[in-house]
């Protein structure tokens, strides 16, 4: 079985690279992907670059020239939802575009004809990981992510969105990488870590933070390859 796993940063997938050892880099359309074996598993892994069309274009490339059969995304997401705490591992039920817009046209946000509001993740997934979690004893909150090609900062924009979208996390590639995988019929999950709390400084813990926080995406990441291994 061949495996994507994504993040949007560097940062968000060297812990993996350091994880699987030996890799193979290929260079592809602007930018770098790495093979590799865990187990009976290839892999294929790859950061992004940040926003909404990058991760499209990559997650595209991982399945149409690599082949990929699941994608699993790691990596790290600011909190909308009080409950959420630096570090707290959330899993995207499903995913929505917060800065998807025609409501002139008489359309609720978030959809464009032909299209959906919400892109559900695979159950299977998702069953995976509540096990991987319930070995661990970690919580894992499941919940909406709200993607969008802006990193937001203004509280009142936050708050339209969990009012909107019922949102409980913010990033900027998730709901994108549904959308390819989607339309593909490729099994997906986004995790995240989240790296910024709804009631604290969003560029500062950020910078701060995003290092430790992918690095828990990522080490949960690898217990769900072992269960997929298995």
């Amino acid at each position: 079985m061949k495996i994507a796993i994504m993040g949007a940063m560097v940062e968000e997938i060297t812990p993996l690279l350091e994880r699987v050892g030996e890799y193979r880099e290929i260079a592809y359309g602007g930018n770098r992907y790495y093979e590799a074996k865990y187990g009976s598993l290839d892999l294929i892994i790859a950061y992004s670059k940040i926003g909404k069309v990058f991760s499209a274009l990559t997650a595209t490339t991982m399945i149409e020239k690599f082949g990929a059969q699941k994608l699993l995304f790691s990596g790290v997401a600011g909190a909308i939802n009080p409950a959420l705490k630096i570090g707290d591992l959330i899993v995207a039920t499903k995913l929505c575009q917060h800065d998807l817009d025609i409501t002139a046209f008489g359309h609720p946000y978030g959809f464009v004809p032909e299209g959906k509001v919400f892109v559900e993740s695979d159950r299977a997934l998702l069953s995976i990981a509540k096990e991987v979690a319930d070995e661990l004893s970690t919580t894992l909150y499941e919940g909406v992510i709200a993607t969008g090609d802006q990193f937001i900062a203004d509280e009142e924009r936050k708050e339209w969105i969990a009012d909107t979208f019922g949102a409980d996390a913010l990033e900027m590639e998730g709901a994108s990488v549904a959308v390819v995988c989607d339309a593909l019929g490729v099994p997906f999950l986004v995790l995240r870590a989240i790296s910024d709390a709804a009631d604290m400084d969003a560029g500062f813990d950020f910078d701060t933070f995003l290092e430790s926080s992918a690095k828990e995406s990522a080490d949960f990441i690898m217990k769900m390859l072992d269960k997929l291994n298995g």
